[in-house]
């Protein structure tokens, strides 16, 4: 058993996708516009690799738990990177919002920023 998608609730899939290939660095998996379906994937992953399905908060529920999250301040996401304080300069510099700089803690170097879709995401250096 292997990890193939997962999901992460957005206000509107398209602005989401260009943001988290343009600004994030994410690749296309797979794109139909005209079902408001878009799935993006790790840069240089193979087409087998995991998906991360940018899900239409049309649904109550969807909508409730991205709210919900977004109001608390936590993140839905966390994506690893090699260096936070290097990708924090490079976002930063991109117009990217975060909740303040980069910090060390327990689980190791860590920053947060709003996509600008609905979610914060936490970047956690691998």
């Amino acid at each position: 058993m292997r990890l193939k998608m997962c999901s992460i609730h957005v206000q509107d899939p398209a602005a989401a996708h260009t943001f988290y290939t343009g600004t994030l660095g994410f690749e296309t998996l797979l794109a139909v516009p005209e079902y408001n379906l878009y799935i993006i994937k790790d840069p240089g992953a193979d087409a087998g690799s995991v998906g991360l399905l940018l899900e239409p908060s049309d649904n109550p529920l969807g909508a409730d738990y991205m709210n919900g999250l977004h109001d608390a301040g936590m993140p839905a996401i966390v994506f690893g990177v090699p260096d936070v304080q290097a990708e924090y300069r490079r976002l930063v510099d991109a117009g990217v919002a975060f909740q303040g700089g980069p910090s060390d803690g327990p689980s190791g170097i860590t920053a947060v920023f709003d996509d600008g879709c609905g979610n914060f995401v936490q970047l956690h250096q691998d």
